[in-house]
């Protein structure tokens, strides 16, 4: 009997065009990958000099001061490629037009970021329902479901939830996304070490209200990994969150 994902991938190969989501150029049917790797060698990985804890890149060697109001036992939080405007497209694609499978190709590139963290936990970003029902789907669940199966790390859907709608916060400044998200979010008691997943890293302030509930809860320590890194304005570099 055929696995009922293996019809749905058969599906997906009748219906979509074999081509790369990325650049359009033709791939082989039989190759599961939505981005071709040619695009995929192309996303720029995030290099040293950055941050031990919160992971931004600091080229010149100054003090972090995206991280300096967090948690002391959040952290490291680490990011595969940065948001230039080609993985920008495909994570637009990845969240809002259906694309979820995307997933498989992106947690490729996150998954040696958590290769050392250990045993510990993937707990995925929910979204308020509304939202999910609107999408169809939790972008950074099916992140953490694809990178779960790459290293063998459970994914626990239950340690984290939404407990209240938040505006979305594309257009919001570094300085009002920290109110946004404040109290966001409940965590029930586990005292075991997570890894927080995201598809985003942009000043933080979503990772850091989830990991401060984790930590209230009795998490022994969080961290996070995400797909990609926006670049912060000069003036979020410059003044910490408030």
């Amino acid at each position: 009997m055929v696995a009922w994902a293996e019809v749905a991938l058969r599906v997906e190969r009748w219906l979509l065009p074999a081509e790369c989501t990325g650049c359009r150029s033709p791939v082989s049917p039989r190759d599961n990958a939505l981005v071709c790797a040619v695009c995929r060698s192309r996303w720029r990985a995030i290099a040293p000099p950055f941050c031990a804890v919160c992971g931004e890149p600091m080229p010149l060697g100054l003090a972090c001061r995206v991280c300096a109001e967090w948690p002391p036992d959040f952290g490291p939080v680490r990011s595969a490629v940065r948001l230039d405007p080609v993985v920008r497209r495909l994570v637009h694609r990845f969240k809002y037009q259906g694309w979820w499978r995307l997933a498989e190709s992106f947690a490729l590139r996150m998954a040696p970021l958590v290769a050392e963290a250990g045993d510990v936990d993937l707990v995925p970003i929910p979204l308020a329902p509304r939202r999910q029902a609107a999408r169809g789907y939790n972008q950074a669940e099916q992140l953490a479901i694809a990178l779960g199966a790459l290293t063998g790390l459970p994914v626990r859907r239950d340690r984290l939830e939404r407990r209240r709608e938040t505006p979305t916060q594309t257009r919001l400044t570094p300085e009002t996304r920290r109110a946004n998200v404040a109290e966001a979010f409940g965590a029930t008691d586990c005292h075991r070490p997570v890894i927080l997943v995201d598809d985003v890293f942009t000043t933080g302030a979503t990772l850091c209200s989830a990991a401060s509930e984790l930590l209230d809860c009795g998490a022994e320590q969080v961290g996070a990994v995400t797909f990609a890194r926006a670049e912060l304005p000069l003036a979020a570099q410059a003044n910490p969150l408030r």
